[in-house]
This record gives C-alpha cells, sequence and structure tokens, in this order.
C-alpha cells in the first residue's frame, strides 16, 4: 500500500473529498493547500463519454493555452535549406537531419520535449516511428508538427502549446500550467482546453460526453469538479 507524505495527509484534510467543486473553486483551494518544495504543476483529467476502441470515437488534438504551461519546451526541427534557418530563427532548440536522425537512432539521445519536421523531412523521420511513436513525440500533420510552416510551429510549441489525447480508459490528462500561476491563468487555460475538448466531440459518441473532471497538482490530491460550472470567472 502506498504511504503519503503529511504534506499529502494535511491536504486532504483540507478538502472535502464528497465534493464536486466549480472550476473556479477547485482551482482556488487547490492553491491553497501545503505546497511541495518545488513549483508543481497543475494538471486536469477529462473522462469522457468515448469507446477509443473504435477510431470513429477517437478524441485527439493540440491547443496553444493562453499562458503556456510555464514550461521551457526543447524543440527539435527536422528540416533542411531555407526551412533549417526558418526553425533556428523562430528559436528550436536543435535543428538538422540525418544526423540527428542517426543519433536518436544510434544513441538513444531524447534530449527534447516535442519533434517537428517539414514535410520532406518525413522520410528520415519516418524511420524513427518506433522509439519517438511510444513516447508520444512522434510529428503527425493533425498536431501541426508536419507542416512547411516550421517557423510558426516552433513559435506555438514555445509559446505553451499542448497535445490532448484520449487514453485507453477514455481519459484525458493534460498540465495546464504551474501551481505559481494566478487563479485567473488557471482558469483562463482550464477554460479553454475544456472548451477545446467539449468541440470536438465525435458524432459516433453517445450520451454524456463530458462525464468527470478533477484537477490536482503534482504532488497533491484530486479535486472533483462539476463539467457543467461556468467557463468564465465572470459567470461563476
Amino acid at each position: 500500500m502506498a504511504r503519503h507524505s503529511k504534506r499529502y495527509a494535511t491536504a486532504v484534510q483540507a478538502i472535502d473529498v464528497m465534493k464536486t467543486y466549480s472550476l473556479e473553486e477547485a482551482l482556488e483551494v487547490l492553491k491553497g493547500l501545503p505546497q511541495a518544495k518545488f513549483d508543481e504543476s497543475v494538471d486536469i483529467a477529462i473522462n469522457l463519454g468515448v469507446d477509443p476502441k473504435h477510431a470513429d470515437q477517437m478524441v485527439r488534438g493540440a491547443i496553444v493555452l493562453p499562458h503556456g504551461i510555464g514550461k521551457d519546451v526543447r524543440v527539435l526541427v527536422f528540416a533542411k535549406g531555407d526551412k533549417e534557418h526558418e526553425a533556428r530563427d523562430a528559436g528550436a532548440d536543435f535543428v538538422g537531419g540525418d544526423e540527428l536522425a542517426k543519433k536518436i537512432q544510434n544513441e538513444g539521445w531524447l534530449e527534447f520535449d516535442r519533434v517537428i519536421a517539414s514535410p520532406d523531412m518525413m522520410g528520415v523521420v519516418g524511420k524513427l516511428g518506433r522509439v519517438l511513436g511510444p513516447r508520444g513525440l512522434m510529428p503527425n500533420p493533425k498536431l501541426g508538427t508536419v507542416t512547411p510552416n516550421v517557423g510558426q510551429a516552433v513559435q506555438e510549441q514555445k509559446a505553451g502549446k499542448v497535445e490532448y489525447r484520449v487514453d485507453k480508459a477514455g481519459i484525458i490528462h493534460c498540465a495546464i500550467g504551474k501551481r505559481s500561476f494566478d487563479l485567473e491563468k488557471l482558469w483562463q487555460n482550464a477554460s479553454a482546453l475544456i472548451e477545446t475538448i467539449a468541440k470536438a466531440k465525435p458524432p459516433a459518441a453517445k450520451g454524456t460526453y463530458m462525464k468527470k473532471i478533477a484537477v490536482s497538482t503534482t504532488m497533491g490530491p484530486g479535486l472533483k469538479v462539476d463539467p457543467s460550472s461556468p467557463l468564465s470567472l465572470d459567470a461563476a
């Protein structure tokens, strides 16, 4: 049985585990809980009424959160020629082609958080599927990470673009910022993500779409959120 710290136990006592909070209330309570020794991430979990086993009920996409996630994202870009210069000018951390692919494949190098590729480089990137795929790093045109506009893609990733994908249990897990963010920034990030996922409801999904929502910090307990709570601070 897992043992929790005294700080975690204190945090659990400070919340009502039976209560379903509004989004604003949950984030406000969360920010008032005992803090860890580092700036924890604030995460959201959304349980959807979909069956991911069916391709027509898969929910997946990406969004640039209004205030980012408070993390310095290391971006690798596979590009050449003018696109290579474009990626570097946009702030990419690593840019190249075959030499980077060999470093990943032969040395197990994975010191990056996102991978972007221009379409003409997918022949090189495709060979890395077994390495990048399981880690969620494989570039995908649906997520805007395979694109001729590599400069814009780099800027979006640096600005806090996050990808979301429903897992086998029908749940989407996503970071929405850091605990040090003020309430309004966390609220706006969470609201933007929830609204985006709500609009992504597959036509094949039946019944209640957003079944449960919970927010938590990296080291803290989860707080249940009412999926129907208002998504604006003024409306709360």
